[in-house]
Parts: C-alpha cells; sequence; structure tokens
C-alpha cells in the first residue's frame, strides 16, 4: 500500500484516478479547491484538503511521506484561458511550481505530471511524436509545456523523478457538459438530452483523438509504476481520430455550425508507441463504442 496525493482529485480525470488508487487498496490524499472540481466526486475512502495550490505555505506539509504525486489541478481548457491568460498563469504555472516545489522539499519518490497534447498545436506530420518541437496556439497550450519543462529541470537538476503524460481530448463519466470548461462530447450529449441541435464549431472538419478517461486513469497507475517512464513525455491518446462532424453524427442528426474559434489545432491524433513500450500501456474502450450507451 502506498501513501498517493491527487491534486484536483474532486475534478473529472482526477476523481476518477483516485477511485482506482482507492480501488486497488492506497491510501490516498486530494488536494482540490472546487473551484472546478466537485465534492460529490469526492471519494469517501480519501482524504481530502481544500487548499489552492496557488498557496504553497497552506500545501507544503501534506506532501510529507507521500510515495507519488499525481499533478492534475489545473485551469483546463483553451478558449478560458485566452479570455484570462493571467488566472491560467497563475493555475498551471505557478501552481504547478508550488506542487514540483513542495514533492521535491518532501522528497517525494515519484512524480506524475498530468501534460496535454495542445502542446504540438498544429504540425506538418501526422501522427504526433513525442520528439516534435511543441508549437502552443493558446495560453492554456504554452503554460500546459511550462509545466513539462519544470518536471524536465527538476529530474534532472535535483533528481525528482517525473513523469509527463500527455493527454489527448478527455472523455468519459464526469466530464464537463456546461460552461466554458465543458468538452465537445459533453456538450454534444447534454444538447442531444435537451432536445437542441449540436452546436459544431467552424466547418466541423477539425479532427482530435479522443482518449477514455478510465484509460487516462490507468496509465497514471502504469506510470507511478515504471522504471523506465522517468524523465519522459508520453502520448496518452487513442491513436485514432475522429472529425467534429463524425461525432455529431454518431449522436444526433440535428446539428448548426457556429463561428470558428481562435487558437486550436486543426489536428490531433497520437502516436502511442511510446506508451507501449514504456508503460505497457495501450486503450482498451473506443469512442465509438462508448457512444452507444453513452448517457449525459
Amino acid at each position: 500500500m502506498s501513501k498517493l496525493l491527487v491534486t484536483g482529485g474532486a475534478g473529472f480525470i482526477g476523481s476518477n484516478l483516485v477511485d482506482e488508487l482507492v480501488k486497488a487498496g492506497h491510501k490516498v490524499s486530494i488536494i482540490d479547491n472546487l473551484s472546478l472540481g466537485k465534492r460529490e466526486y469526492l471519494n469517501p475512502e480519501a482524504k481530502f484538503y481544500k487548499k489552492d495550490i496557488r498557496d504553497l505555505k497552506s500545501i507544503k506539509s501534506l506532501f510529507k511521506g507521500v510515495d507519488c504525486v499525481f499533478h492534475l489541478a489545473a485551469q483546463p481548457r483553451i478558449q478560458p484561458s485566452i479570455i484570462n491568460p493571467a488566472e491560467s498563469f497563475s493555475n498551471n504555472v505557478l501552481g504547478t511550481f508550488n506542487v514540483i516545489l513542495a514533492a521535491r522539499d518532501n522528497k517525494v519518490k515519484k512524480f506524475v505530471y498530468s501534460a496535454s497534447s495542445s502542446a504540438y498545436g498544429d504540425q506538418k506530420k501526422s501522427p504526433l511524436k513525442e520528439d516534435m518541437k511543441p508549437n502552443p496556439k493558446n495560453p492554456y497550450a504554452l503554460f500546459k509545456y511550462k509545466g513539462e519543462l519544470m518536471c524536465d529541470l527538476f529530474y534532472k537538476l535535483y533528481g525528482l523523478p517525473t513523469v509527463c503524460l500527455r493527454y489527448f481530448n478527455v472523455y468519459g463519466e464526469r466530464q464537463s457538459t456546461i460552461g466554458a470548461y465543458a468538452t465537445v462530447i459533453g456538450i454534444f450529449l447534454k444538447q442531444r438530452k435537451s432536445g437542441k441541435p449540436l452546436t459544431i464549431v467552424g466547418n466541423g472538419n477539425q479532427r482530435r483523438d479522443f482518449t477514455y478517461v478510465k484509460d487516462v486513469a490507468r496509465a497514471n497507475i502504469l506510470a507511478m509504476k515504471s522504471k523506465k517512464a522517468v524523465g519522459h513525455v508520453i502520448n496518452i491518446g487513442s491513436g485514432q481520430n475522429y472529425s467534429v462532424n463524425e461525432v455529431a453524427k454518431l449522436i444526433d442528426k440535428n446539428h448548426v455550425y457556429i463561428p470558428p474559434r481562435p487558437g486550436e489545432a486543426r489536428v490531433t491524433l497520437a502516436d502511442i508507441s511510446k506508451a507501449k513500450k514504456l508503460l505497457g500501456w495501450q486503450p482498451k474502450v473506443k469512442l465509438t463504442d462508448w457512444l452507444k450507451n453513452a448517457k449525459v
């Protein structure tokens, strides 16, 4: 049984990860300020601390004796970061720095960082490989990439064992369905339930690699266990992509188009050969299968 700490453990991905860690018999603590996380997503068997990662003094002692930190707390999504880059910076750069620093100072044995495929931006080739030069197109992508650089520095300079997992469009249970932080699949399912037409951004030809949330949770657990993965950035995607038009058709035929949004990549598609090699990970759930039984 390991002592584990999950930042953002009341959020969409974080709460799914906590559930799996508790199920495996680990002792889990959660840090979340509940700005986006939900109290009802908290696992009752995990210890919850309502704290903000931007306040180093208030969180530092919680890292004592921890075997592995999973850092998922973030200000997610692209458009909110364009509207309010300062908020995105304080959460995703300052907050991440505080969490890494607290992990280093408490001699945490492993640090698994939730990075983002948005760091790639637009590339000339597809699929996207970890050795491609990042090309962030928005503040969120830039700040999440800075988190990777911090992990790399703290590993090489201070010996903190870090692993960075670049997620590709995560979907599944507890995904956000309303507001600025909603995911496209969450929005579409909510619109279908409400009897409204699905709103497709731009021409709908933009392609996305969608990854199931429990597959992402499993990748985190494998990253915790893997010695080979230390010091690496690893794609966590399905290795298959769909246009937004194709996704809409899988959910409902009734749809409308709304104006395109700035700062978004045209295509995401993960090369997952590194995840297979270093983690022994590959996705188990296909988007098309999940959508057949999906509820909001």
